[in-house]
């Protein structure tokens, strides 16, 4: 028998063995990545930053589908901070400009997947035409259901609080009133359980003001791979390690 035939074979067998594992594993409900390492991808293979931001961009639909299939019904993804406003001007209009792209040409590959995109952050800041594409996503996929994808766009943690207090004092609670269940109900993740995994691609090991509210009892996974080279293998990765964990959420192991 062919040598390589056999290989090809033994490959695919393997291959199934791994999806049939996979498939098993407990999967997080709600999945957050740091969408981090862009810049410096680019910057090895000797090209603009805005190179690497083209290809992370390309990897986002490519993960969210792998996410899907691995049952992950919430999948949050922070493409730009309150802070990234600080970055070389034209940075920041090449990432505007973007979206708008992203929009454009993944649009009908998120429709026939299912996927209904939400925005979160301030998006009273962003530029009038990149407001026109994020107005056309939410309308557009407002009724899929398959899996939800969260882009955090002009957000900040801190700023969502502040956010969240401000329409809680507006809507003139009282002190005495005010409970966690409150605060959730005003943030822009009200409605949407929160993350039960918090990836960070890239290497940084830090949460840089991302969902701070929300990812109180999230497991953590940190990993030197950039964002454009985080791709489905290095989510199955992510995933395996969630599902080793033991979440206890304050509580005491009873297993031990």
């Amino acid at each position: 028998m062919d040598s390589k035939f056999c290989f090809k074979k033994w490959y695919n067998i393997a291959r199934l063995l791994e999806e049939e594992i996979m498939d098993t594993l407990n999967t997080p409900n709600h999945l957050a990545i740091i969408l981090d390492g862009n810049g410096r991808w680019a910057k090895k293979q000797n090209k603009p930053r805005t190179f690497g931001h083209k290809n992370g961009a390309e990897n986002v639909v490519d993960i969210a589908i792998h996410a899907k299939k691995r049952g992950v019904k919430y999948l949050t993804l922070y493409a730009f901070s309150t802070e990234n406003w600080k970055r070389p001007a034209s940075e920041v209009d090449y990432l505007m400009k973007l979206l708008i792209k992203f929009v454009e040409k993944k649009i009908d590959q998120l429709m026939e997947e299912d996927c209904r995109i939400n925005f979160l952050g301030d998006l009273s800041a962003l530029p009038d035409a990149t407001r026109d594409a994020v107005n056309k996503a939410l309308e557009k996929t407002k009724n899929n259901k398959s899996l939800f994808i969260n882009i955090a766009l002009n957000y900040g943690g801190r700023d969502e609080i502040v956010h969240a207090v401000k329409k809680i004092v507006e809507k003139g609670y009282r002190p005495d009133e005010i409970t966690e269940d409150l605060i959730s109900e005003n943030l822009y993740t009200a409605s949407i359980p929160d993350p039960d995994l918090l990836i960070r691609p890239g290497g940084e090991l830090r949460i840089s003001n991302f969902l701070i509210y929300q990812i109180a009892y999230s497991e953590l996974y940190f990993t030197d791979v950039l964002w454009p080279d985080f791709d489905e293998d290095e989510l199955d990765k992510a995933l395996e390690a969630f599902a080793n964990r033991n979440r206890r959420f304050g509580a005491l192991d009873e297993s031990n």
